[in-house]
């Protein structure tokens, strides 16, 4: 939604006269046609959040032109139930379509769905105080595979695999000695929050939203309070994909208390960035990236405890850099740091290094620089298929829409076809 398109094409138009600019000047600048320009100016167009940021940039307007472009508005988060007595049902079809359903016990009883068919298949043994480092180190192992793997797979692939893992790891806690149950809760939380962001991959907001908050009551069962101020900065990430600036920023702020651990608070201030950078302004998200690096260096490892947050980033305050200059309305430097920290990505890291890429290639077409971003787009489309990212989709239809205003270019010519059935494939 556009605050009144006349109101932006009058500003527009202002400040470009005031900057002695020409339609033909701007629209080299910003890599748009003089005839799309004309248009917004005169109220006949909405502007797009990026024609909108980059001439914020190129007018040195401060955020201005870029905040009458105003993102959706939020939508409500599902109330969250209480977990207490709650039945998980997951589905598993031959054909690979598998379905996940949480429900109250009652609710499950209702709808037929413990039935003769159903085979019980037990629960922990009652071994109650039982201390064993065994099985807590094997699970851990295993989180570690399941991570690594979730960077070369589709996540509806992995995801029974790892909601049963955090099933067993709850049910297991339960007779366990005071110390294993602590490690179990805690492990089975990491195990939550890892399904939230893939269930994220998969285009369901609100599922992600509620194993995160699953994530945030195991960690507190299990005496960790501080995975709750990650929680908000899952919840920013959901924010920050709406495009909802304001409560991207506001959440992220609140998971910075001085009592958190330094990572968390480091990649809070990551998201803040993030947040500013959508509403424009440059300075406010050149000191939240400040406050990132300086809180990311202070971190101190735990071979015990998995890592919470991205750990195929060798400087992900740099990376996130490149993000922001990109909303800023800045392709050209945030291409060039993100080509530089992309090499930098292990070739395992399939996920990771699709996600950036394509957002490295956006902002070097973006910069007009487009046979760059074809040749970069056209060594991704495969691996985009691959896993199979809803959240990495919004920013391929934006490289499709860019590339699309070159028509004549031979490289684009040729990307096309693949590129438009790579759009439709991973669109949710």
């Amino acid at each position: 939604m556009v605050e009144q398109p006349v109101h932006f094409g009058r500003e527009l138009r202002r400040r470009r006269l005031a900057a002695d600019l020409t339609l033909t000047d701007l629209s080299k600048l910003v890599h748009y046609s003089k005839g799309q320009i004309s248009k917004v100016e005169r109220g006949i167009k909405a502007p797009s959040r990026e024609l909108a940021r980059l001439c914020d940039n190129v007018l040195d307007a401060g955020g201005r032109l870029a905040a009458l472009v105003c993102g959706p508005p939020p939508d409500r988060e599902p109330a969250q139930e209480n977990g207490d007595d709650e039945v998980w049902l997951m589905q598993l079809s031959v054909d690979g379509q598998n379905r996940f359903q949480p429900m109250s016990r009652r609710q499950a009883m209702a709808a037929g769905a413990v039935s003769i068919a159903g085979m019980s298949i037990g629960g922990p043994a009652n071994q109650a105080g039982i201390e064993d480092p065994t099985l807590l180190g094997t699970s851990r192992s295993l989180f570690d595979h399941y991570r690594r793997l979730g960077q070369t797979v589709g996540p509806g692939l992995l995801l029974p695999a790892l909601i049963a893992q955090t099933h067993t790891l709850r049910e297991l806690s339960v007779p366990a000695g005071s110390r294993t149950r602590q490690g179990l809760l805690r492990l089975g939380a990491r195990y939550a929050e890892y399904v939230g962001w893939l269930v994220q991959e998969t285009g369901n907001e609100q599922a992600a939203l509620w194993w995160t908050q699953r994530a945030v009551d195991l960690a507190a069962a299990g005496g960790d309070h501080d995975l709750a101020a990650y929680g908000l900065v899952r919840r920013a990430l959901v924010t920050l994909y709406r495009e909802d600036a304001v409560q991207t920023v506001e959440l992220a702020r609140q998971a910075q208390s001085g009592r958190l651990p330094p990572r968390i608070r480091g990649l809070a201030a990551q998201r803040e960035a993030q947040g500013h950078a959508l509403a424009g302004d440059y300075e406010a998200c050149m000191r939240a990236l400040d406050r990132a690096r300086t809180l990311l260096t202070r971190h101190v490892p735990d071979p015990d405890v998995p890592v919470i947050g991205t750990t195929n980033l060798t400087d992900p305050a740099e990376m996130i850099t490149g993000w922001c200059l990109y909303d800023l309305g800045r392709p050209a430097e945030a291409a060039e740091i993100m080509e530089a920290q992309l090499k930098r990505v292990s070739p395992q890291a399939l996920r990771t290094r699709v996600r950036y890429g394509v957002r490295c290639a956006l902002a070097h077409a973006a910069a007009g620089e487009v046979d760059h971003a074809c040749a970069l787009t056209g060594r991704l489309l495969g691996d985009v298929v691959t896993v199979g990212s809803a959240t990495i989709a919004p920013d391929l239809r934006s490289l499709a829409r860019v590339l699309a205003r070159h028509p004549r270019n031979r490289s684009v010519r040729e990307l096309a076809p693949d590129l438009g059935t790579t759009v439709q494939i991973i669109t949710p």
